[in-house]
């Protein structure tokens, strides 16, 4: 398994994002109407992944959009997932900090592993009692935002999860990067251009307010696909630029 950071806790989990993104930078259309657009390659690549994680980690509001269960990707990957020494099917973990996601979403009616939902002292009690009843546990891990350093040292010691794969939104990888927990970004270009100025990207949110301030990677793999470039780019560990 890769090493974890430096830069985290010995109890954070190795934590890597993988996005799929047009080549003009976006991940889906303006209105989100379309949010799904790599190839059947790609998403092979997306379940071989989540076969080398203990878990899988989805803003609510991707969760809701794209009808995603966070599952292993059937019996080919169910024995990858064992050869890696991994349980059969990923924990799963829904980022919310208001504590607001559809009840009737898909992932609720597929209960294969563990649901885990993190959320803030935002969430009111009643929506508090409706969460718990979704899910297999509910983490309150902040005031009015996500504390993940936090979330994810818990992760570690109550789920015994070592390896944590992030799969969006922009607004939760922004967060990530700017906690400096993301050791490894997988980005699938791909041959569209979507446009808009609205169209969301990896990373929406706060952002960084100065490029000193910003994540430093590099370059540590880059393969072609037919029409896909499928690149890996690992965490800077002496800062600073190329």
């Amino acid at each position: 398994m890769s090493p974890k950071s430096k830069t985290q806790s010995p109890k954070s989990p190795f934590v890597f994002v993988n996005m799929a993104m047009t080549a003009d930078g976006k991940i889906a259309t303006a209105n989100r109407a379309v949010h799904s657009f790599g190839s059947q390659r790609d998403l092979a690549h997306l379940y071989e992944l989540r076969a080398t994680a203990d878990a899988v980690m989805c803003g609510a509001r991707t969760v809701e959009i794209s009808q995603t269960i966070l599952g292993n990707g059937g019996e080919k990957f169910r024995k990858l997932r064992l050869k890696n020494g991994l349980t059969e099917f990923p924990l799963r973990v829904i980022v919310s900090g208001s504590g607001s996601i559809d009840p009737a979403a898909k992932i609720f009616q597929k209960r294969f592993s563990p649901i885990i939902i993190l959320t803030t002292d935002r969430a009111s009690a009643k929506k508090l009692v409706q969460l718990r009843k979704l899910a297999d546990a509910v983490k309150i891990c902040g005031k009015t935002e996500i504390n993940f350093p936090t979330a994810l040292r818990w992760l570690r010691t109550r789920w015994n999860v070592n390896r944590l794969l992030c799969e969006g939104g922009g607004k939760l990888n922004d967060a990530l990067f700017r906690a400096g927990l993301a050791d490894e970004i997988h980005l699938t270009v791909c041959p569209k251009i979507f446009g808009g100025r609205t169209a969301p990207t990896i990373a929406e949110g706060i952002g960084f307010p100065r490029l000193a301030r910003a994540e430093q990677f590099e370059l540590t793999s880059i393969k072609r696909k037919k029409s896909e470039l499928f690149t890996v780019f690992s965490r800077r560990k002496n800062g600073g630029f190329a």
